[in-house]
């Protein structure tokens, strides 16, 4: 049996993964999320930026001609107050994908001007439920899910902050569970934001002079369309690009496989072939993994990746990308699942693929 590596994570870098998973940064209000981030990163970079809508960057030889990106999207799924009904029942809109599956009996944080109001999606008792024709059960759906905060009147609801608009995330938190695994919401894409922060403090802590300038960029907006990704792009026009998200651990029921694959938590990160991946790019980190002897595994997709990966490599006149993934069970849902050992493999294959490009890596095809 191989030995086992030694834990490339710190007592620092766990806790501030905990604190960072914790606080909640929907689209389009990561700012609290983006300030944790940078802060922790600071130490290891040589200076920073945040764009006009929130995306932030570290940067690592800012001087530097030829730029690589690595990066990951900051933004978690969310509801909006949409109306509030005179009864002071809330009614809620989805930001970004967000699943009303699992709604019902979940308890949530309103923000609002005031702070933070406390409420839970209501949901009648099995044996109340009003059955249509047929005998069904009513299932949960956008426009009948709903929020009640104690509040029995609008003008309840109004008088502790909110109004059409308010932003709404669950309240669940980091934890440990068995053999090896974190879980939370926001796993997708907090836990990408982490790993490129933790590849920045290792090239600090290991003196590693990079040849080119490195661009650590947290994005945001994925959720809604890779809109972060899209502007950012334009801005620092790298040369390069490694994109790192979740992607779907297969090996759980209800998954078919034929059409997505097999993923698995703990067989290390997924290298994925698909239009928008470089081919080049991707067997320089096919061949890393395989050099430094790092797990692996191969994903396939028939159009776009769905990740930010596309909006870096259809911009700027195409800029070489690939898609490095963690495998993730119960995506978008409040039980984020992931393996600790996929976190630190996908951090040393990111970290390990950097040291093998240079400004003379030839990217052309012909």
């Amino acid at each position: 049996m191989a030995k086992k590596q030694k834990s490339i994570l710190t007592k620092e870098s766990l806790g501030f993964l905990k604190t960072y998973l914790n606080n909640p940064a929907p689209t389009g209000f990561e700012k609290e999320g983006q300030r944790l981030w940078l802060n922790y990163l600071k130490p290891y970079i040589d200076d920073s930026f945040v764009d006009p809508y929130g995306s932030a960057v570290g940067i690592i030889n800012p001087e530097a001609a030829f730029k690589v990106v690595i990066e990951a999207h900051a933004d978690e799924i969310s509801w909006f107050v949409n109306y509030i009904s005179a009864e002071g029942l809330i009614y809620v809109i989805r930001n970004g994908g967000s699943d009303q599956a699992i709604a019902p009996s979940k308890r949530v944080n309103i923000h609002t001007e005031k702070g933070i109001v406390k409420a839970v999606f209501g949901w009648p008792a099995i044996h109340t439920r009003l059955r249509s024709g047929d005998g069904k059960e009513p299932q949960p759906k956008v426009d009948n899910i709903f929020l009640d905060c104690g509040a029995r009147s609008r003008k309840e609801v109004e008088e502790l902050g909110i109004h059409v608009g308010c932003v709404v995330t669950f309240d669940d938190m980091f934890e440990e569970l068995n053999y090896d695994y974190y879980i939370c919401r926001a796993m997708d894409n907090r836990i990408g934001g982490f790993m490129i922060a933790e590849v920045a403090r290792l090239l600090k802590e290991n003196k590693q002079r990079l040849p080119f300038g490195l661009y650590i960029v947290n994005a945001v907006q994925e959720e809604v369309g890779l809109r972060g990704a899209e502007m950012i792009a334009k801005r620092i026009k790298p040369n390069v690009a490694i994109i790192t998200d979740v992607t779907h651990d297969t090996t759980t029921p209800m998954i078919n496989k034929n059409i997505e694959g097999e993923i698995r938590c703990g067989n290390g990160p997924s290298i994925t072939y698909g239009p928008a991946v470089h081919n080049i790019l991707r067997d320089i980190i096919i061949n890393t993994a395989k050099k430094e002897k790092i797990p692996y595994q191969l994903h396939a997709v028939s159009r776009s990746t769905g990740t930010d990966t596309d909006a870096f490599a259809y911009s700027n006149d195409g800029t070489p990308s690939a898609l490095i993934s963690i495998p993730l069970r119960y995506m978008h849902t409040t039980v984020e699942m992931i393996k600790k050992d996929d976190v630190e493999n996908t951090i040393r294959l990111i970290y390990q693929a950097l040291l093998n490009i240079t400004p003379k890596t030839n990217f052309q095809y012909l």
